[in-house]
C-alpha cells in the first residue's frame, strides 16, 4: 500500500491518502526506449510461425558479418507463454541460435541466455518437479526466475554477440493465455503484464547504448485478437505501446482472408505494420495481398517449412537467410525513418504551422510537444534526453474539453466511423435521412434535449451552432413580438429593429462573427483581435461561486450588494448546498431579480427600436472566461425575467454538456430549462467535429411558411456527416450506460464523485490559491497573484505546468488559472493521483514563489 502524507503550511494539518490501483498510476509512466528497433510479432492466427521469425531475425542480425564495430545484442521477449516448460518459445529461440552459432562460421562468439520471470505454480512444478521452490506455495504467479545460459567462444574472436530470451509470465495448460490463467488460479492483470514488459524493455536502455547495436523483438501469443491473461485482446492490451509490428500471415488455403482480417485488427487499434510474412504453401497467397495492400507493406515469403525436423531445421533457416535479412533491414530502415520524423517534427512545425491562441515568440523549438499517438486519455509523448523515448502524459486539459473516451471506447468509435465512412462516405443532408443521423437526432432529444427540446438542427462546431441558435432566438423573438415584416418585398426589413443579446460578462461562445459579438468585451474580442467588434447586447456582472479555505464562498459583483444580506445566503458547507432549489425561496432571490429588472429597465434607454431578443448563458460553468461558477440561483432568475419577459433562453452547452460537470446536461444542475440549447466537444468523445443546436417546437414553427424565405437559410457542407452521428451516437449511448461507463451512479443519472473530497479542501487552503472548483470532470484553481500576473495573458502557470508536464500531466493554462479534466469514464483514483501531482508541485511552486520576493 503506498500512503502520502501532504501538508497545508496554513493549517498545518495532514491529509493521508490511500491510492488504490498502483498500477494504474504507474502505468501513466510509460516510458518505452527508442534508441533501438523494438517490434511486436503478430500472428494472423496461431502456430503460423512467429517463432521461427523471432528465430531468424536473431540469426541474421547475430550471425550476419557486421558494418559496424558495435557488440550486437537481440532481445526477445515473449511476455505470455502456455504449454511451459514443454512448449517455450524462448527456450527454441535460445536453443536454436545455440545450434546456429555452434555451425556456422559467424565473425562473432554467442553469449546465450534464456529466463523465464515468473509463472504459475503448476508450471514451476512441471520444470521443477516436487521441488522444495515449489513446496508449500499457494496457487496462483509467483517468481520463477529460472535461467539456462550457452556460451560458443570461437578461437581468436574477442568480440561476443548477446542473445537474452525472456519469458514474462508462463502457465503449464497449453490453451489460450485466458483460460490457462482461469485453470491454474494464475490471473495477471493487463497493468502488471505491460509494467513487466516495461521494465524489460528499460533494462536495455540503461546499458550504454553506443557501445552496444541493440535490435528487440516482443512476440505475442496465439492470434492478433487472442485473449491474454485477464481475457483482453492481446491487439488491446499492448496498445499503450503502440509498439511497430510484423504480422505472420497465413499461406494456407483460407490464409488470405485472416491475414487481411489480422492487418485491418491492428490498423484499426493505430498499429504501424512494417511487413507481412508467410510461409509457402505453394497457393502464392502473397499476390493477391500485395494487391490489398497497394504495395505499401512488403510481403515476404519463407519456404516451406519441412515436416520432418529431424535435420533440427538448420538448411530451413539457411535457405531463409535471404528472407530474413530482408525483413531486417526493413525494419531497421522503418525505425530509422520514424526516429527521423519525430526528431525534425518540432523544427518543422515552428516554421509552418500557425497555432491557435498561441504566441509564436513564447514558443520555442524545445518547448513543443512531439505527440506520436494517444491511447485512450494518455497522450504517448516523444522525448530526447540523453536517449530518445516515448512517455506518457495524461491529458489533463481533455484535448479543449472535447475528449472523454477510455482506451476501449476510442477503438470502438473507430470501428464505427470506419463502417459509417465505408458505408456512406459523404451524403448531403438537406431533404435526406440516414441512421446515423437520426439516431442520434433521438439520442438528443431523448437525452440533454428531453422534456423541452423537439428538434435537432446539426452544424460543424461549437462556434456555429452559437451562430444558428441565436438567429433561432432572434426569429423566435421577432415572430412572438410582431416585428417580421412582408417578405415579398425582396426580403427587405425595417433597419431601425435592432435586436441584441443579454448574456453575462466573462462569457465566451465562439470565435466567429455572431457568436464573437455575443459576448462581452475580452481578450479575445478587442481591436487586435476583431476590429469590427461591437458587442451587441447587454452584458451582465454575475455572481460566482468557488471554494476557498476548505469553504464554499458566494461573491457578489458591485452594485449587487444588500446590506440586509446574511451569512446564510453568502457561505455553503457543501457544494450540493448551492445547486438546492430551495434558495429560491431566500431573500437573495429577490435581490437578484430586482438587479436583473433594473438593469433591463436601463436599456435600451431612449431607443424604443432596440429590443433584448435573447438570452445566452454558458449554464454553471464559464469555461474560456477564467473557469468561473456563475451561481446557480442567479442564473435561473435570470431565466425566469427572461421568460416574463418573452425573451427567448439559449443554453451555451458546447462545453458544459455531456456530463461534463457530473449531469448529462448542465440545466439538470441550474435547475430549468432552455428554448435552444447548443452542444458540440464531447458530444462526440472528441474524435470528430460535429456540433448540434436543440430547438422546441415553439422555435422551430416560427419559421414555418409558404416561402422558402422564412425557412432558415443556414448550412455546412458537413451538415449532419455520417461519421459524426454515428460517433456521437456511440458516445452518447456509452457514457450513460453504467455497463460500460462504471461512473454513472445507476438509476440517478449522475456521476459519481471523481475529485477526492479532503484533497480539493487542501487544495483550496494552498496559500498559492485563491479560489478551487470541482464539479463533474473538471477541477479547477486560480493561482494567487497580482498585477500583470492576473489574466488571460498571464505567464505566472508557466514553470508549475512545465514541472506537471514532466510528472506526466499535460496541462495548458487559462491565464493564472489551471485547470484538471479528465473524461466521464475516469476512475477517481486516477484523479486522485493527479491532484497529488498537482498539490506536490504547488507546494514548490510556493516556496520558489516565496524565495523570489
Amino acid at each position: 500500500m503506498l500512503f502520502l502524507h501532504l501538508r497545508s503550511s496554513r493549517h498545518h494539518s495532514h491529509l493521508r491518502i490511500h491510492i488504490k490501483f498502483l498500477s494504474t498510476i504507474s502505468s501513466q509512466h510509460l516510458h518505452l526506449p527508442l534508441s533501438f528497433p523494438t517490434y511486436m510479432i503478430w500472428g494472423s492466427n496461431t502456430s503460423l510461425g512467429k517463432t521461427l521469425i523471432s528465430t531468424g531475425l536473431a540469426s541474421s542480425f547475430l550471425l550476419s558479418p557486421r558494418t559496424t564495430n558495435k557488440t550486437p545484442k537481440f532481445v526477445y521477449l515473449k511476455p505470455i507463454q502456455t504449454g511451459f516448460p514443454s512448449d517455450s518459445d524462448s527456450h527454441f529461440v535460445f536453443s536454436k541460435l545455440s545450434s546456429l552459432a555452434s555451425l556456422r562460421s559467424s565473425p562473432l562468439s554467442l553469449s546465450a541466455s534464456n529466463s523465464v520471470l515468473n509463472s504459475s505454480l503448476s508450471a514451476a512444478s512441471s520444470l521443477f518437479g516436487d521441488d522444495s521452490k515449489t513446496k508449500g506455495r499457494n496457487l496462483g504467479i509467483y517468481n520463477l526466475n529460472f535461467t539456462e545460459e550457452n556460451r560458443f567462444v570461437k578461437d581468436g574472436v574477442n568480440v561476443v554477440s548477446e542473445l537474452v530470451c525472456e519469458t514474462l509470465y508462463a502457465w503449464k495448460e497449453a490453451v489460450s493465455p485466458h483460460l490457462a490463467a482461469e485453470k491454474e488460479n494464475g490471473v495477471v492483470e493487463d497493468s502488471l503484464v505491460l509494467e513487466t514488459l516495461e521494465k524489460c524493455l528499460r533494462k536495455e536502455e540503461d546499458r550504454k547504448v553506443e557501445e552496444m547495436d541493440v535490435f528487440c523483438v516482443v512476440e505475442t501469443a496465439g492470434g492478433v485478437a487472442s485473449p491474454g491473461p485477464s481475457g483482453t485482446l492481446q491487439c488491446d492490451l499492448y496498445r499503450p505501446f503502440r509498439l511497430p509490428g510484423v504480422l505472420m500471415g497465413d499461406g494456407r488455403l483460407g490464409g488470405i482472408s485472416g491475414t487481411i482480417s489480422a492487418y485491418e485488427s491492428l490498423k484499426l487499434r493505430g498499429y504501424d505494420i512494417v511487413a507481412v510474412v508467410l510461409e509457402d504453401h505453394g497457393l502464392v497467397n502473397e499476390v493477391p495481398l500485395l494487391s490489398y495492400l497497394r504495395n505499401r507493406v512488403p510481403v515476404i515469403v519463407l519456404p516451406p517449412v519441412p515436416q520432418d525436423m529431424s535435420n533440427d531445421l538448420v538448411e530451413w533457416f539457411g535457405d531463409s537467410d535471404e528472407a530474413f535479412n530482408s525483413l531486417k533491414e526493413i525494419m531497421i530502415s522503418a525505425f530509422s525513418e520514424r526516429i527521423l520524423r519525430l526528431n525534425d517534427m518540432a523544427k518543422k512545425a515552428v516554421h509552418t504551422l500557425w497555432w491557435p491562441f498561441t504566441q509564436h515568440k513564447l514558443v520555442p523549438e524545445e518547448a513543443v510537444t512531439v505527440i506520436d499517438s494517444r491511447c485512450g486519455e494518455n497522450f504517448a509523448i516523444y522525448k530526447v534526453q540523453g536517449n530518445q523515448f516515448i512517455t506518457q502524459q495524461f491529458d489533463g486539459c481533455a484535448s479543449w474539453w472535447t475528449q472523454g473516451p477510455d482506451a476501449t471506447l476510442q477503438t470502438e468509435l473507430a470501428r464505427e466511423m470506419g463502417y459509417t465512412a465505408a458505408r456512406y462516405g459523404h451524403v448531403m443532408f438537406p431533404e435526406n435521412v440516414y441512421e446515423p443521423a437520426l439516431e442520434c437526432a433521438e439520442l438528443l432529444l431523448e437525452g440533454v434535449g428531453k422534456g423541452w427540446a423537439s428538434r435537432t438542427y446539426y452544424s460543424d462546431n461549437g462556434s456555429t451552432a452559437i451562430e444558428i441558435a441565436l438567429k433561432m432566438a432572434f426569429r423566435k423573438f421577432s415572430f412572438d413580438n410582431g416585428l417580421l415584416l412582408d417578405f415579398s418585398n425582396n426580403n427587405r426589413t425595417d433597419k431601425s429593429v435592432q435586436l441584441k443579446v443579454l448574456a453575462l460578462k466573462g462569457s465566451y461562445h465562439g470565435d466567429t462573427l455572431g457568436a464573437m459579438e455575443a459576448q462581452a468585451p475580452s481578450s479575445y474580442t478587442g481591436f487586435l483581435q476583431q476590429p469590427w467588434y461591437t458587442g451587441r447586447g447587454l452584458f451582465l456582472d454575475p455572481p460566482t461561486v468557488s471554494m476557498s479555505n476548505n469553504k464554499w464562498n458566494l461573491s457578489l459583483p458591485e452594485g449587487m450588494h444588500c446590506e440586509n444580506m446574511i451569512k446564510k445566503d453568502m457561505n455553503f458547507s457543501t457544494r450540493d448546498e448551492i445547486f438546492d432549489k430551495s434558495r429560491d425561496k431566500s431573500d437573495l432571490t429577490g435581490v437578484y431579480s430586482s438587479y436583473i429588472s433594473q438593469k433591463l429597465l436601463q436599456y435600451p434607454g431612449l431607443k424604443e427600436s432596440i429590443h433584448v431578443g435573447a438570452l445566452i448563458i454558458e449554464p454553471v460553468i464559464q469555461g474560456a472566461g477564467g473557469m468561473l461558477m456563475i451561481d446557480p440561483l442567479f442564473q435561473r432568475v435570470l431565466v425566469s425575467e427572461c421568460r416574463s419577459r418573452n425573451i427567448p433562453v439559449i443554453f451555451d452547452e458546447v462545453f458544459t454538456g455531456f456530463w461534463r460537470l457530473g449531469t448529462e446536461s448542465a440545466a439538470e444542475l441550474l435547475g430549468c430549462l432552455p428554448d435552444i440549447a447548443c452542444f458540440a466537444k464531447l458530444m462526440t468523445g472528441g474524435v470528430i467535429p460535429l456540433a448540434a443546436t436543440l430547438a422546441s417546437d415553439a422555435v422551430f414553427d416560427s419559421f414555418l411558411g409558404e416561402s422558402k424565405l422564412k425557412a432558415l437559410l443556414h448550412g455546412h457542407s458537413y451538415s449532419a456527416h455520417a461519421m459524426g452521428c454515428s460517433a456521437a451516437a456511440t458516445s452518447i449511448k456509452w457514457f450513460k450506460d453504467p455497463q460500460t461507463n462504471h461512473n454513472i451512479i445507476s438509476g440517478r443519472r449522475l456521476l459519481r464523485e471523481l475529485w477526492n473530497a479532503e484533497l480539493v479542501q487542501q487544495i483550496s487552503s494552498h496559500p498559492s490559491v485563491e479560489r478551487v472548483i470541482a464539479l463533474g470532470t473538471l477541477f479547477a484553481l486560480e493561482l494567487r497573484a497580482e498585477g500583470h500576473n492576473v489574466g488571460y495573458a498571464s505567464l505566472y502557470a508557466r514553470s508549475l505546468l512545465q514541472k506537471l508536464r514532466e510528472d506526466g500531466v499535460y496541462m495548458r493554462p487559462l491565464g493564472n488559472v489551471i485547470y484538471l479534466m479528465c473524461g466521464p469514464c475516469t476512475s477517481p483514483e486516477i484523479c486522485t493521483s493527479l491532484l497529488i501531482k498537482l498539490y506536490t508541485r504547488l507546494e514548490e511552486f510556493s516556496q520558489v514563489q516565496q524565495a523570489s520576493c
